[in-house]
């Protein structure tokens, strides 16, 4: 019989180990996202010091974070381009878990706040934070965040507000005083429910500035909720009702164990020991090595399960931080008085309100008659919640009460473009500036929502009533109502319910049903023109004979006169070559072949500079022929499926818009 020899089975085991171990480094797992603030008062621009110093000081973040301290900061450059940078680790994740979250969050931060020279990541994980002034050792709570859940307490309130407040500041006294700047406590407020509570602050601050800065946050936590927290760059604290750290990665791990010495061999032994020794040694090794890549795989599987469950959790976080109370709602809005109405459509009446602590909010109130379930409601909300750009409608919270599907947005006192656009005396508000940053605005949100979010969203309903402008004639993209998330590697999808706007949908989703990043830019390329000419492409060909506007601006591109196709209230106050540049890149925009449209980083490049060439455009893809040839035929008319915050105002003479939203077309 041949035995095989104990060496060669354990190193295949010891292979099997190696193999196993780097799966599971390699596996990296993505923090959970809780917010982030940009603070726009400064900028710098690309290629400058200040990038390069932010690129060094990330980086360095990023390499020392796989230390077990859990908090490091880094300063680089001269000034007027320092930059200074931390990151801080919650107490219980060290090692690679810290390592994972500041490597994303120094990977994701120039994409949540590019250019800004200030800026705070908070993940569940860790925190960071850089800017362009000196921030170590110094007590700052600025840039805060609040979340709290919507579950009230209803026992016994007063007494369970007395107990967190003595749990906390417990808490905050050890955390103040311990070397790490960290302390967790916990307190029985039932015979079944816990108070499980943890502060921390970052180690560079003294015991007075640590606990000057969690006894101001702890005294700003909601009273009567079951969960709440409150995250600063300098100190966070939160309480909930279950363990939501590892108590026992919390506690400074013990010192290792002295080494004994070797006890001495006792002479004399026989030889027939140390051949079993030998003999059992290896196999001794295999069954550990055995032992320990199993646990390995074990521990593979339970992360993956923990991740999903996580990200639920996540979820259910964010639904119930946004989720807003129906009284409180009907009494910013006055009961929905008339009074306060700001529009109506097939989705519902639009409402502007006001919060007790002054701001104004836009309240919008879907129909009953709604065929969006609530599961649908409620994936809508935690889509819009994770999108956060200057030029999207900031999403404030929603309501799911006693049949009521309510979303609160940032009021936008100039409402929709169209208002403007296709108004003949509004018009004339609109100079060209204001057009070419309309634009542009625009463009760098399509951007956000297809490059630099944490998610791959199409909008697929680009059009001028879904974009808002603000005070200043700042675009705001809105109605995500019909919008899609594409996976991080998708570049198309087909879908056989085509829902959008008659005269924005580009000939491959409107007869075909297939919709990708570049159905946005063919309906962004419909808006420039628009911009441009001051006309409505959907109704065009009511005034100019059989033409719409594509085929309009391309007879003139053709002709060599674009700048006829220039709104004429404009007068001689434009730029030539801003305007020839953007009929350019309009007729790109809406080239039949998808492949052909560029894409939306590059029409923002094309858009701030003036060096980059142009390929010559072909002619457009036309949906609209004439009157009586239409390429589509449509069963269903409606405009019930808009979800957005206020599309479809009522102006003095009715709609704003003469427009027909297709809810349902037969593909050919």
């Amino acid at each position: 019989m041949v035995m095989a020899s104990p060496f060669k089975f354990s190193t295949g085991l010891a292979f099997l180990f190696f193999v196993t171990f780097f799966l599971i480094l390699t596996d990296g797992k993505e923090p959970t996202y809780l917010a982030h603030v940009c603070s726009n008062r400064t900028t710098f621009t690309t290629d400058s010091p200040y990038q390069a110093n932010l690129n060094t000081v990330l980086s360095a973040l990023a390499t020392r974070a796989s230390s077990d301290s859990g908090f490091g900061n880094v300063t680089a450059g001269q000034r007027p381009d320092s930059v200074y940078g931390f990151f801080l680790c919650r107490g219980d994740v060290r090692g690679e878990g810290c390592k994972d979250c500041v490597v994303f969050a120094a990977n994701n931060s120039l994409k949540l706040c590019p250019v800004v020279k200030q800026a705070v990541l908070y993940y569940e994980q860790c925190l960071l934070r850089y800017t362009n002034r000196a921030l170590f050792s110094i007590m700052d709570t600025s840039d805060g965040v609040y979340l709290w859940g919507s579950q009230d307490v209803l026992d016994n309130q007063g007494r369970y507000d007395e107990l967190v407040g003595t749990v906390m500041r417990a808490a905050v006294r050890e955390a103040a005083t311990s070397a790490r700047k960290l302390a967790t406590n916990k307190a029985n407020y039932t015979k079944s429910q816990t108070i499980y509570s943890l502060v921390q602050c970052t180690p560079d601050l003294s015991s007075v500035e640590c606990n000057r800065c969690l006894m101001e946050i702890i005294n700003q936590l909601p009273t009567g909720k079951q969960s709440a927290r409150v995250l600063t760059p300098s100190c966070t604290a939160r309480h909930d009702f279950f363990a939501f750290y590892n108590e026992s990665l919390i506690a400074t791990p013990a010192a290792a164990p002295a080494v004994l010495p070797p006890q001495a061999r006792p002479e004399g032994k026989s030889h027939s020991k140390i051949t079993i020794v030998a003999i059992t040694a290896p196999i001794a090794v295999c069954a550990i090595l055995f032992i320990f890549a199993y646990w390995l795989l074990v521990r593979r599987w339970r992360q993956e399960y923990n991740a999903l469950e996580e990200n639920a959790k996540s979820d259910i976080m964010v639904t119930e931080a946004l989720q807003l109370n129906f009284a409180a709602i009907e009494a910013a809005t006055d009961k929905f008085s008339e009074n306060n109405k700001l529009g109506a459509g097939g989705f519902g009446e639009v409402y502007k309100g006001v919060l007790p602590n002054g701001q104004e909010i836009a309240v919008k109130r879907l129909s009953k008659r709604s065929c969006q379930g609530a599961e649908e409601f409620k994936n809508e909300v935690l889509l819009v919640a994770k999108l956060q750009h200057r030029n999207l409608v900031r999403f404030l919270g929603f309501c799911l009460e006693g049949g009521e599907k309510i979303l609160v947005y940032e009021f936008v006192p100039n409402r929709s473009l169209d208002n403007f656009l296709f108004d003949s005396e509004k018009r004339e508000q609109l100079d060209w500036s204001r057009r070419y940053n309309l634009i542009i605005g625009i463009a760098r949100a399509i951007l956000y929502l297809h490059e630099e979010s944490q998610l791959k969203v199409i909008h697929r309903d680009l059009k001028a009533s879904n974009i808002l402008l603000d005070g200043k004639m700042n675009p705001k993209i809105s109605d995500f109502g019909i919008a899609r998330i594409f996976g991080a590697d998708q570049t198309q999808a087909n879908t056989k319910r085509i829902i959008g706007t008659y005269g924005y949908m580009p000939p491959e989703y409107a007869m075909h049903g297939r919709f990708s990043m570049k159905s946005d830019i063919y309906s962004f390329g419909v808006l420039i023109l628009e911009i441009i000419s001051g006309k409505n492409n959907t109704n065009f060909y009511q005034t100019d004979g059989s033409e719409d506007l594509p085929s309009y601006a391309w007879k003139l591109w053709r002709k060599g006169t674009p700048l006829e196709f220039l709104d004429s209230m404009l007068g001689d106050s434009y730029s030539r070559n801003e305007v020839v540049r953007c009929i350019h890149i309009g007729l790109l925009c809406l080239q039949e072949d998808p492949g052909d449209r560029p894409s939306i980083a590059t029409i923002v490049l094309v858009l701030n500079s003036y060096s980059v060439s142009l390929p010559n455009p072909k002619q457009p893809a036309f949906v609209l022929r004439s009157k009586g040839d239409s390429t589509m035929p449509i069963k269903t008319l409606d405009s019930s499926e808009s979800t957005g915050p206020y599309p479809f105002l009522l102006s003095s003479n009715g709609w704003s818009v003469n427009e027909v939203s297709i809810t349902e077309i037969d593909p050919r």
